[in-house]
């Protein structure tokens, strides 16, 4: 039996604006405690991925803020207080200030995180 709470999780990304992205392994899956300020610009940080969006699926629930989610099929917002699936495909534009935790598989969303930080060094 596994529990964690936030601060038990390392950050794996961190950027100045606020973002922070903390993961840690259970059993399969990771668990993500994720940070998004308003208007952070998730999208550019994906290109290079295929349709230059995240590929990973992730199951979770935001703690607080909004987030648009665009999908090629469109756009769906999601407010503070639902539970959510995001399927492979998708960029998130955080409205404002949000807090999600998310449940994602390991090797995919490792894979999303190192893209991720590549495109922060570069």
């Amino acid at each position: 039996m596994i529990g964690l709470s936030r601060d038990d999780v390392p950050v794996a990304m961190a950027e100045e604006d606020g973002l922070e992205v903390r993961m840690a392994e259970m059993g399969d899956m990771m668990v993500g405690f994720l940070r998004f300020p308003k208007g952070a610009d998730l999208a550019s940080a994906l290109k290079g991925l295929p349709d230059d969006l995240c590929q990973c699926p992730h199951y979770g629930y935001l703690l607080s803020g909004r987030i648009k989610i665009r999908t090629k099929d469109g756009e769906h917002v999601y407010e503070a207080g639902q539970a959510y699936y995001w399927a492979p495909g998708h960029a998130p534009e955080p409205l404002e200030d949000s807090e999600l935790v998310e449940f994602s598989p390991t090797e995919e969303f490792k894979a999303v995180v190192e893209h991720i930080s590549k495109s922060a060094e570069g």
